[in-house]
C-alpha cells in the first residue's frame, strides 16, 4: 500500500517530480565532477612526473609538491654536486614555466641528461630536438591543439619549430631547449627541479641522506611516493575549494527537497485529512513523506551518476588532455549526501504534515 500511494504520489505531479529529481541530479554530478575532476588531474600529473623514470627530485626550500605554485630557480651548478654523491648515476636539470595561454607547464631539458634519467622519448613522428627553438610536443597535445612536426607553434611570445612528437608521460607535454627557455624567462644557469637517477632503487634513502646533507633545507622527495602525495589536503586551498562546493551541492540539493516537498504537503492537505480521518497516525503521514523523498531521491542519484559520465564525456572530448575520475566510492558518497540531504528537507514539511487536525484538514479548500 504504501508502495502504490508513493508511486502515485510521483506520477500526480510528473513536472514537479522531474524539476525536483533534475534538482538532486545536479547535487550528485556536482560533487562527483568537482572531485573527479581535481583527483583526476592530481592523479594524471603525479603520473606523468614518475613516468619521468627518475628516483628522487630536488627543490627549492618549502616548496610545492604542486609545480605550477612554482618553486625559485636553483643554481644549475648543484647538478654537479648532486652528480659526484655516491649511487648517483644521473641528474637532470629542468626549468619549468607555466604556459597561461594553454594552461600547462613548459619543460626546459638538456636533452642528454634527461634522456639518461628518462631512458629518452619514444617518438611517433619526427625527431629529436636539435636547434634552439625546437619544441617536442606529446601525441595528446598534438591532438588537441592539431600540431604536426614542421610547424611553428608560438609561446611565450617566441616562435618554436616543432621538431617532433613523442609518446605521452614523459613529465610534461611541451619540451624545449633548456638553454632558450633560460634565455626567455630571465632564469640564465638557473633551474626549478633536478631528477635524480641513482644506481640501484634500494640506494634511493642513501642518496636522498647524502643530498639532505649536501644541500640542507632544500626539499629532497622520493618520486615512487610522489603519486601518494599528490592529494588535495596537500595543495593549498584545494580541499577548502572542494568542501566549499560540496556544501554549495549539498544546499541545492535540500533546498531543492525541501519546496518540492513543502509544496506537496500544501497540496495534499485534504488528502492528508483523508489519510488521518482513515486511521492513519502521525507516523504514518511521516513516513509515507519521508518515503516519498527517498524515491525521489533515488531518482535524482541515478540522473546524476548518468549526467556526471555525459558530462565527462563532453569535456575529455572537447579538451583531450583533460581527465575527470569518476570513482564508485565517490559516486556512493554523493548518494549517501543526496539521501542526507533530501531526508533533512524533507523532515520539516512531514512534521507539519503530521501535526495537521483531521476536521481541519478535511475542510481546507
Amino acid at each position: 500500500m504504501m508502495g502504490e500511494l508513493i508511486f502515485r504520489n510521483l506520477l500526480h505531479r510528473p513536472l514537479r517530480t522531474l524539476i525536483g529529481a533534475m534538482g538532486i541530479a545536479v547535487e550528485v554530478a556536482l560533487v562527483v565532477l568537482i572531485v573527479g575532476l581535481t583527483s583526476g588531474l592530481l592523479t594524471e600529473t603525479a603520473r606523468r612526473i614518475e613516468g619521468i623514470g627518475a628516483d628522487i627530485m630536488l627543490q627549492p626550500p618549502s616548496s610545492s609538491i604542486f609545480f605550477a605554485f612554482g618553486s625559485a630557480p636553483m643554481p644549475i651548478k648543484i647538478g654537479d654536486k648532486l652528480a659526484e654523491l655516491k649511487y648517483v648515476q644521473s641528474v637532470a636539470p629542468v626549468l619549468f614555466q607555466f604556459n597561461t595561454t594553454g594552461i600547462e607547464i613548459v619543460y626546459g631539458i638538456d636533452q642528454e641528461s634527461f634522456r639518461a634519467v628518462s631512458g629518452g622519448f619514444v617518438f611517433l613522428q619526427g625527431h629529436d630536438m636539435e636547434g634552439p627553438d625546437d619544441i617536442l610536443v606529446d601525441d595528446i597535445a598534438a591532438k588537441t591543439k592539431k600540431i604536426q612536426p614542421g610547424q611553428t607553434y608560438r609561446i611565450f611570445d617566441h616562435d618554436w619549430h616543432v621538431a617532433g612528437i613523442v609518446d605521452h608521460g614523459k613529465g610534461s607535454r611541451l619540451f624545449v631547449p633548456l638553454a632558450t627557455l633560460q634565455e626567455l624567462v630571465g632564469a640564465r644557469n638557473k633551474a626549478t627541479i633536478f631528477f635524480v637517477k641513482c644506481t640501484r632503487p634500494e640506494h634511493t634513502e642513501d642518496v636522498m641522506e647524502n643530498m639532505r646533507h649536501v644541500l640542507p633545507g632544500y626539499t629532497v622527495r622520493p618520486l615512487k611516493d610522489y603519486l601518494s602525495l599528490m592529494t588535495s589536503t596537500n595543495i593549498p586551498g584545494l580541499e577548502s575549494f572542494i568542501n566549499a562546493m560540496i556544501l554549495l551541492a549539498i544546499t541545492i540539493g535540500l533546498l531543492v527537497i525541501f519546496l518540492t516537498m513543502y509544496t506537496t504537503v500544501i497540496e495534499r492537505t485534504r488528502d492528508i485529512g483523508v489519510l488521518k480521518s482513515l486511521g492513519a497516525n502521525h507516523w504514518f503521514v511521516v513516513r509515507a513523506l519521508l518515503s516519498e523523498s527517498a524515491a525521489l531521491c533515488v531518482l535524482g542519484i541515478a540522473a546524476g551518476v548518468g549526467l556526471s559520465y555525459l558530462v565527462r564525456a563532453g569535456f575529455v572530448w572537447k579538451f583531450p588532455t583533460l581527465t575527470i575520475l569518476i570513482t564508485s566510492g565517490w559516486i556512493l558518497r554523493a548518494a549517501g549526501i543526496a539521501l542526507l540531504g533530501a531526508l533533512f528537507g524533507a523532515s520539516y514539511p512531514a512534521w507539519i504534515a503530521s501535526r495537521k487536525d483531521a476536521v481541519e484538514a478535511l475542510s481546507y479548500d
